[in-house]
Parts: structure tokens; C-alpha cells; sequence
């Protein structure tokens, strides 16, 4: 029982963490839109780095690849 609750407790941390970091990752890409002329590759890249960390975290493809092997 103790193992789930670490667990638990991590997978907690680690939904924090992506969170936060999807966050700081927002913030920036509205400064970059702000400050420059031309934005979009930079925002492209950011955009990219966001959707997969969802996909990794949120949609569980990790978990899927174990199960089947």
C-alpha cells in the first residue's frame, strides 16, 4: 500500500511540474508575441513543445507502448 502512495504522490509531482511548465511555456509565448515583429517560428516551436508534453503526459502514450510489449 505504502507504493501506491508513492505512486500516487509522484505522479501528483510530475502533473504539477507539466502544468507549470505549460504555463511558463503560455506566458512566453505571449511576451514573444508582444515584443516581436515577427513571431511565428518561435511561437511554432513553443507550440510544439506544448503538444507533446500533452500528448506524453495527459494522453498516457508511455503507458500505452508498455502495455504492449
Amino acid at each position: 500500500m505504502n507504493v501506491d502512495k508513492e505512486s500516487k504522490s509522484n505522479q501528483r509531482r510530475v502533473g504539477f511540474i507539466v502544468i507549470v511548465v505549460l504555463a511558463v511555456l503560455t506566458a512566453l509565448e505571449f511576451w514573444i508575441s508582444a515584443a516581436l515583429i515577427a513571431p511565428l517560428p518561435y511561437l511554432t516551436i513553443i507550440a510544439l513543445i506544448k503538444a507533446g508534453l500533452i500528448v506524453y503526459y495527459f494522453m498516457h502514450v508511455t503507458q500505452i507502448r508498455h502495455k504492449e510489449a
